[in-house]
């Protein structure tokens, strides 16, 4: 009498699930961390790179034990299906981000002025960081062809009168200012410097806002640059026209007045 032989059991599939389950615990763990500020920029990347792939891992041993499953009849179908979950679970982030990588230009410092951007504050940046400069004629063009609505405001007003403004739109927001607020008194401009964190990670980015008096109107510029990361995904963008469209709404409940442009 012929013997039956004993199913084997995958070791991929086992694998798989243990990796897919451990990367979406580091996934979850690190952004916990990072929002707390127990982790700095720089390692919380390299941590996101290592959760992909691991996460890419569980999804290659699922692939793996699916074919032991499917051509020797091994055990391990519920585990290669949990290890295949949780790396597609943990991977639709980064599938996201590569989606807006493609519909966003690759831009990390937006301005309202881009002849003559308001200056940012360098006092503690360092080295690792995205380097600081003027933008080329071709970041200006795709600037302005994705961003039209990034432009600077122009107020009737008295200068006094819009910083208060910004001043009053900014503490609402959870920015850390890198330095008090300037002195206006016989002023004609100031600069107000901020740290801003972006809306998804939390990702830091320099904020500088001009305001200037240059005798007819009180104009309002903005720039927000990305500390880290080649492309903002659309961050500095969203961030400069939150901020003044929400300055207008603002003047306009103080003294009943819209922008000139």
């Amino acid at each position: 009498m012929a013997s039956i032989p004993e199913r084997q059991t995958s070791s991929a599939a086992g694998w798989s699930r243990r990796i897919g389950a451990f990367s979406l615990v580091l996934l979850l763990t690190v952004i916990a961390a990072y929002r707390l500020g127990l982790v700095e920029t720089p390692p919380f990347l390299w941590v996101l790179a290592l959760v992909a792939l691991l996460a890419a891992l569980a999804l290659l041993l699922a692939g793996l034990g699916l074919s032991r499953v499917w051509s020797f009849g091994d055990r391990g179908g519920r585990d290669l299906s949990i290890g295949a979950l949780l790396a597609l679970l943990v991977l639709a982030p980064y599938g996201v981000a590569v989606y807006w990588a493609t519909i966003y230009p690759p831009l990390r410092d937006i301005s309202t002025d881009l002849d003559d951007p308001p200056v940012l504050d360098t006092s503690d940046r360092t080295a690792d960081m995205n380097e600081l400069s003027l933008p080329t004629p071709g970041e200006q063009s795709l600037q302005a062809d994705a961003y039209p609505l990034v432009s600077g405001r122009s107020y009737n007003l008295p200068f006094e009168t819009v910083v208060d403004a910004v001043e009053t739109v900014l503490d609402r927001r959870d920015w850390q200012l890198t330095a008090p607020y300037p002195d206006i008194n016989g002023q004609s401009e100031a600069t107000i410097n901020a740290l801003a964190k972006g809306f998804v990670l939390g990702l830091p980015a320099d904020v500088a806002i001009r305001v200037t008096d240059d005798g007819e109107q009180v104009i309002v510029d903005m720039r927000s640059a990305s500390r880290y990361g080649r492309y903002d995904l659309g961050d500095n963008a969203a961030r400069i026209t939150d901020f003044l469209g929400e300055l207008d709404q603002e003047v306009a409940g103080q003294v009943g007045a819209a922008p000139a442009e």
